[in-house]
């Protein structure tokens, strides 16, 4: 092989080298942001079932209806702070069952942002929600503490 036709090779190449980087770029971008994406729905997901478990314990620990459903919220938007992972939060108290023995239900609602990730435009299917179950203590007192 000669130098001249060995240096036309290398040339060729680079410039294959090139234009694949330039036509690959993109996609790979793309795939960085869709997994971002897909990462804040796992994330989404699990700060909302945390939230509710959480709230449901706080407000199993008080000892009237109203209560309960204000310690549960209090410690519901203290969890759902970032606005990436959970947007538009809620937090749901259902006290129908809340008494010695009883039970307090939770449900945490929220969506996952798709703010920054304009470039793919994701589809938001809806918003995430879990529930979650407290036990009321059975010795527990349901009239006012001092």
């Amino acid at each position: 092989m000669s130098q001249q036709s060995a240096r036309r090779c290398r040339g060729e190449l680079g410039t294959s080298d090139a234009l694949g980087l330039a036509l690959l770029a993109p996609a790979m971008i793309g795939l960085a942001v869709v997994i971002v994406f897909l990462g804040r729905g796992v994330d989404s997901r699990a700060t909302v079932q945390s939230a509710a478990e959480s709230a449901a314990q706080a407000a199993a620990q008080e000892r009237t209806p109203d209560r309960a459903t204000a310690a549960a919220r209090a410690v519901g938007a203290a969890m759902l702070v970032d606005a990436a992972t959970c947007a538009s939060p809620s937090v749901d108290v259902d006290t129908s069952l809340f008494g010695p023995g009883g039970q307090v239900a939770v449900t945490v609602t929220c969506t996952v942002s798709g703010d920054g990730l304009e470039l793919i435009d994701p589809v938001i299917d809806g918003p995430t929600s879990a529930t979650a179950f407290a036990v009321v203590d059975t010795f527990r007192a349901t009239r006012d503490a001092p």
